[in-house]
């Protein structure tokens, strides 16, 4: 007899990816689910410290930027969404800021034209990160151990080391192969000898610990001012940025109304403007509710059809509303986010054709694919969805050695080239312009729901310019669908995005007979591996049960309870 053959790792980690097996994690105390098991275990220990949802999601995003420098971060920006124990709901922006040498021809030629790549990946694709300053203030307002103590545990697995994996070094691979000639991430991956990094291997990024030895002493001003700012605005200088040490004292984290919305008994708390997630979100979910799902089941050609239509108007309106609150101060908010305006928009969608999106019209494309989003949950029923970014993988892979960190590229997400629109989703519309100190618009959707009062899911996914549907169509499947959190993320994605017009899928969860009579209908369709990645916990108030899930595309990810 055969013994059988073992699976490569790899080769395991595509089949998961493929058929998206999902396990789910159970605790009546206290939860944590994020991108990294390792972090999501940092911000479990400190909740059985005695620290609350803020504490938790505090240290598992500091512990993020360490093992997961992909994505977790603190040379980036991102969203916080908190529920209080007693339903109490607001939200905490910490967006990147364009500096205040930016203007909105900067990515232009001489003769207006946009220079290709400039947005995304020159050093003045660059914003005033964020990071350090929402996550301390969310601590200064709602935490509950000491600031020390949650920056600590980032510390000790940047100084002391740990595990290098498989994802890890497939980017090792990536950025050390012969002929890359980006020293930053050459160096990045390897040891003090010079030897590239292998799984197994213990990771130590000393200049890392020592930059947030300087945030665990000094909080906000650890980072914005002193020694850390002085090598940003020293490093940008060098190398031709345009961030300032002016730009980083004048950062400021601003706390936000949350964009609030409900859906059959159930209210529904996510991130306004500039974060195009939550009123794209909650428009979405009023337009469904206008359908009669009763009688469409999940997965039908009905069902894809329906919800890429309601894709496909949020999308519009986005593009032609939504930016900085700041900047924008008459965004139709309540508008768009009003069941009237669904009850009107609703009307516009005929059940057997595909309608057209006009490319003299809106559409939007934001964020890069690895952001990282993670969910807590504490024994007192405080809730935390936090999604935070670099943009691209590894963000504009630049940063100071001296530092240890890499900067995001999100100046990307604003509107490149003023007042051009075009039908492959570039997009000229005055409220997404750069500007001096604005924030670019994302579509992070960092989300909570509640039942009574109480938290019943809170959930958020990296993904781009997919964040928003691969979001909207967990939340319908838990609510609608009365699907298992693990279920529900595992669920078959699409995502349309009004432009291009055109419906991306998972291939190999959409039947061939439902592709084709989409197609019958009018409908484009492009298949592709995975869309999103998230990370989601229910509350079961009955039996006083936890239910934590992360996606089977994050290999590394896991929900940590007890």
């Amino acid at each position: 007899m055969k013994t059988p053959k073992r699976i490569p790792l790899l080769a395991l980690l595509f089949l998961l990816s493929i058929f998206k097996i999902s396990a789910q994690t159970y605790a009546k105390n206290g939860m944590v689910v994020s991108s990294n098991l390792e972090s999501s275990k940092v911000g479990r220990t400190i909740l059985q410290q005695g620290g609350n949802a803020i504490d938790a999601a505090v240290a598992t995003a500091f512990s993020l930027a360490v093992t997961l420098p992909s994505a977790g971060n603190i040379g980036g920006g991102g969203f916080i969404v908190f529920m209080d124990s007693i339903g109490k709901t607001t939200t905490i922006d910490f967006r990147e800021k364009a500096p205040l040498a930016a203007t909105n021809d900067m990515y232009l030629n001489k003769d207006g034209e946009l220079v290709k790549g400039s947005n995304h990946t020159s050093i003045k694709a660059i914003g005033v990160p964020g990071t350090v300053a929402g996550l301390y203030m969310a601590h200064k307002k709602y935490g509950k151990l000491p600031w020390k103590d949650l920056v600590q545990p980032a510390i000790d697995q940047a100084k002391n080391g740990f595990i290098f994996n498989w994802s890890l070094y497939r980017a090792a691979q990536r950025f050390t192969k012969e002929g890359n000639d980006n020293a930053f991430m050459d160096a990045y991956f390897r040891k003090e000898n010079g030897a590239v990094l292998e799984p197994g291997d213990n990771w130590k990024q000393p200049q890392l610990a020592a930059t947030l030895t300087a945030i665990r002493d000094k909080g906000k001003d650890g980072f914005y001012k002193g020694e850390v700012a002085k090598k940003i605005a020293l490093w940008m200088k060098e190398n031709g940025g345009i961030i300032t040490k002016k730009d980083l004292k004048k950062y400021e984290a601003i706390e936000r109304k949350p964009i609030e919305g409900t859906y059959k008994g159930y209210t529904i708390y996510s991130m306004p403007p500039p974060s195009s997630g939550g009123v794209a979100l909650v428009e979405m979910m009023n337009l469904m509710e206008q359908a009669d799902l009763k009688d469409i089941e999940f997965n039908s050609t009905a069902y894809v059809h329906l919800v890429a239509e309601a894709m496909r108007r949020a999308f519009a309106d986005r593009a032609e509303h939504l930016g900085d609150a700041d900047f924008n101060l008459d965004m139709p908010l309540e508008k768009l986010t009003s069941k009237e305006f669904a009850k009107q928009r609703f009307k516009g969608i005929d059940m057997k054709k595909a309608s057209v999106s006009d490319s003299t019209k809106f559409g939007q494309l934001y964020d890069g694919q690895n952001t990282t989003h993670f969910s807590v949950l504490d024994k007192d029923g405080n809730a935390v969805s936090l999604t935070y970014t670099l943009e691209y993988s590894y963000g504009s892979r630049m940063g100071s050695e001296e530092l240890g960190f890499i900067f995001n590229n999100e100046m990307g997400d604003f509107n490149p080239q003023p007042g051009i629109t075009k039908g492959n989703g570039q997009i000229g519309t005055a409220p997404n312009l750069v500007a001096p100190e604005k924030r670019m618009l994302s579509s992070m959707s960092p989300t909570i729901v509640a039942k009574d009062g109480k938290p019943y899911l809170v959930i958020g996914s990296p993904g781009g310019r997919t964040i928003i549907n691969t979001v909207f169509q967990t939340v319908l499947g838990v609510l609608e669908y009365e699907m298992r959190i693990d279920k529900a993320i595992e669920a078959l994605k699409i995502h349309h995005q009004w432009l291009p017009d055109i419906i991306r899928y998972e291939k190999h969860l959409l039947s061939p007979d439902t592709r084709d009579a989409l197609e019958s209908m009018g409908h484009t369709l492009k298949p592709t591996n995975n869309l999103g990645s998230l990370m989601g916990i229910t509350w079961d108030a009955e039996n006083k049960v936890m239910t934590g899930a992360s996606d089977s595309s994050s290999p590394d990810g896991g929900a940590a309870g007890y």
